[in-house]
Parts: structure tokens; C-alpha cells; sequence
């Protein structure tokens, strides 16, 4: 059972994704390593109603005084633009932006691409974390941005090892689901 989400969201969240995004068999792991399961949580979250169960999620663990959402493009992209656009419809005003994985060399530059702004109080967000390295990026190029990470949250968290990387660097970590809510051991390493 989540601590994040109502019963009934958190089952319509799990059950979206176990349907539409968790395949089983043989896979490679972008750490080289294999697992008899791989997620793609962009078969949910880019879905109408997967869309709006994870934004109703993120915005369930979102603080007040938030400002801005984005994250690591690609991962992130989706995951972001759908709770600032629902966020809006309910009055709460969010930014959105996307960090690039390489600074850009022409326009403005820079590795932000969207509404961030310096002094802004940030939640960075990911579809799926495994070990954590791709939201600790995506919030050193928002403090490089002059704003400010607050929280850290993931759809998914199928490692078990990003909370505790966030701590080290004084940030709070919230997964709307883990690999174990899912029905598989957390793969973290």
C-alpha cells in the first residue's frame, strides 16, 4: 500500500502501469546489467487516463511553495507537462521546462529548455529511476539555473537506492510506486 497516494488512485496507478508499461522476459539494463523485467512508463504516462492518474499523483506529493516542474528530457518531459497542464485546470500554477542532456552552443544556450527561472522552488521529476543519476543531473542543472531543487519525485522507483542518494545531497526523494508495489524485487546497485 502507498503512504503517497488514496487506495484507489494508488491501485489505479499500479494497475495502469503493470498493464500498459511492465513487460517481462530478458532484458538489458542501461547499467549493462539483465532483469527478467523492464518498465516503460511512458505507456502510462502518456496515455489520456494514465496522464491523468500520474499527474494527480505528483500533484498528491508536491509542496506548496513549488513553482516550476521539469526534469532530464525525455524521461522527465511527459511526466512534467501533464501535472503543469492539470495543475492549471485546478488553479495551481506551475512552470515547466526540460533539461537537455548537453548544454546547447547556439540561440540562448544553456542546458534548460522552458519556464525555469532563477529563485524558482523546483520539483524535478522522472518516469522511472533505477539508480538515481538522471534526477541528481537534471537538479544540478537547475542550481546551476539559480533555482532550486525541493524535491525529487519519480513515477516509479525500481532500484531502491535513489532516496538515499538524494539524502546524501540534502534532497527529499518521494517514488509514487516501487518495483515492490509492482510485484518485483527493487534492482538497485
Amino acid at each position: 500500500m502507498s503512504g503517497l497516494l488514496p487506495d484507489t488512485e494508488f491501485g489505479s496507478l499500479r494497475d495502469h502501469l503493470l498493464e500498459h508499461s511492465v513487460k517481462r522476459g530478458s532484458f538489458v539494463l542501461k547499467s549493462g546489467r539483465t532483469s527478467s523485467w523492464f518498465i516503460d512508463s511512458k505507456q502510462t504516462v502518456c496515455r489520456p487516463e494514465g496522464m491523468l492518474l500520474v499527474a494527480d499523483g505528483v500533484l498528491s506529493v508536491l509542496p506548496d511553495d513549488a513553482s516550476a516542474i521539469g526534469g532530464l528530457t525525455m524521461g522527465a518531459d511527459p511526466v512534467a507537462f501533464v501535472t503543469a497542464g492539470i495543475a492549471a485546470t485546478r488553479g495551481r500554477m506551475l512552470k515547466a521546462f526540460s533539461v537537455r542532456k548537453e548544454a546547447k552552443d547556439h540561440g540562448a544556450g544553456g542546458r534548460i529548455a522552458g519556464a525555469l527561472d532563477p529563485g524558482d522552488r523546483v520539483v524535478v521529476t522522472e518516469d522511472t529511476v533505477t539508480r538515481g543519476t538522471s534526477l541528481l543531473e537534471a537538479a544540478h542543472a537547475v542550481v546551476e539555473a539559480g533555482a532550486v531543487p525541493v524535491l525529487l519525485v519519480a513515477v516509479v522507483d525500481r532500484g531502491g537506492t535513489c532516496a538515499g542518494m538524494a539524502a546524501a545531497e540534502g534532497l527529499a526523494f518521494r517514488a509514487l510506486l516501487t518495483a515492490p508495489d509492482l510485484g518485483f524485487p527493487y534492482e538497485g546497485a
